[in-house]
């Protein structure tokens, strides 16, 4: 059933940068993540079925690794280059590690109120914009048991949801931005990973 909370085009704003730091959590090996303009982050990933199993709980332990070493907040297949449905997230609603592990989720009910909040990510390293999104998502999606679940969100944990979901169909954050702040983004970003190869 829809979640439906305020008046349409009501926008909250968000508080402080999205991507915070995290301690390292797991002694698993890291991944490299793949940074824009790698065409690999603007593909659709694919469902993860049975017969995925091993690899699915073997590559979460390490996508869980690279997250905290990174650090962020969210981290999807795709951006370590496993074109899976397959997200791992840890707001730390606590201040203590939570860390999420999301096999085939998909956003089943949104708000109509939306939010406003900055949002960075680990394959734009140092980059950041405002983006408006739904205030509220309901997800569904399985575990690493295959055990059927669902999650509500709002606020931080609504924003990563939505931004690691978009990721699963090839959607960067700049493309919620208009076209001039998204350009803006990416020269700053090639200029940056440019002069860090050089150093």
């Amino acid at each position: 059933m829809p979640i439906i909370l305020a008046q349409r085009g009501a926008v909250a704003r968000g508080g402080a940068r999205g991507y915070i730091p995290a301690p390292r959590m797991s002694k698993s090996e890291t991944l490299p993540i793949l940074f824009v303009p790698d065409t690999r982050l603007r593909l659709k990933a694919r469902p993860i079925g049975d017969a995925d199993g091993d690899k699915v709980r073997a590559l979460a332990d390490k996508m869980l690794a690279t997250m905290y070493a990174a650090p962020g907040i969210g981290l999807a297949a795709p951006q370590v280059g496993e074109g899976l449905r397959l997200v791992v997230i840890d707001i730390q609603p606590k201040e203590a590690p939570a860390p999420m592990v999301l096999v085939n989720p998909e956003i089943i009910a949104e708000s109509a109120e939306l939010a406003m909040r900055e949002e960075g990510c680990l394959s734009l390293p140092g980059q950041y914009a405002d983006v408006t999104r739904p205030a509220r998502v309901k997800l569904r999606y399985q575990d690493l048991t295959g055990a059927k679940r669902e999650i509500e969100g709002e606020g931080l944990l609504s924003a990563c949801l939505q931004h690691e979901i978009d990721h699963l169909n090839g959607v960067l954050f700049v493309d919620h931005l208009s076209a001039l702040k998204r350009n803006m983004i990416l020269r700053k970003l090639a200029k940056d990973l440019k002069s860090q190869q050089r150093g």
